[in-house]
């Protein structure tokens, strides 16, 4: 069994499809969405049947709230970005997963949401490689 994964999870397939691992966290594991428009995390809780942020444990919400920002933090840092967008929506895919996407003015859809926005234009292995490299290196500087 891979860290923090609890018997009966199973990653949505959309997400699994859209974003390839990154590392593993306390409670999530966090994903890279293959979209090089934005670096654009994916955290996934390891926790089965959970839709809603309240449907999880108070420790696990204390959890993902700390993973949450820690990523954010790793990933305003790593970009220099403007802005930092966080997000869960669920309205697509039901499994709670949160978005930490990082922004500037001027990029892509600016300033409006990156859903929905144009179609995804997939990293090239090795640019993905060098930046899932670079965040958990800054990740690893956080902890």
């Amino acid at each position: 069994m891979l860290p923090g994964h609890q018997p009966g999870f199973e990653l949505d397939r959309r997400l699994d499809a859209d974003s390839v691992p990154l590392m593993w966290l306390g409670l999530c594991e966090l994903r890279l969405m293959d979209d090089r428009r934005w670096p654009w995390l994916i955290l996934v809780p390891q926790r089965p049947g959970i839709a809603e942020m309240h449907d999880l444990t108070p420790l696990d919400q204390a959890m993902l709230t700390f993973e949450t920002n820690l990523v954010a933090q790793a990933l305003k840092i790593e970009t220099a970005c403007t802005k930092i967008n966080t997000g869960a929506l669920g309205n697509v895919v039901r499994q709670l997963h949160v978005h930490v996407v990082a922004r500037n003015i001027g990029d892509p859809g600016w300033p409006g949401p990156v859903w929905g926005y144009g179609v995804r234009e997939p990293y090239r292995t090795e640019d993905r490689h060098a930046f899932a490299d670079r965040m958990r290196s800054a990740l690893a500087t956080q902890t």
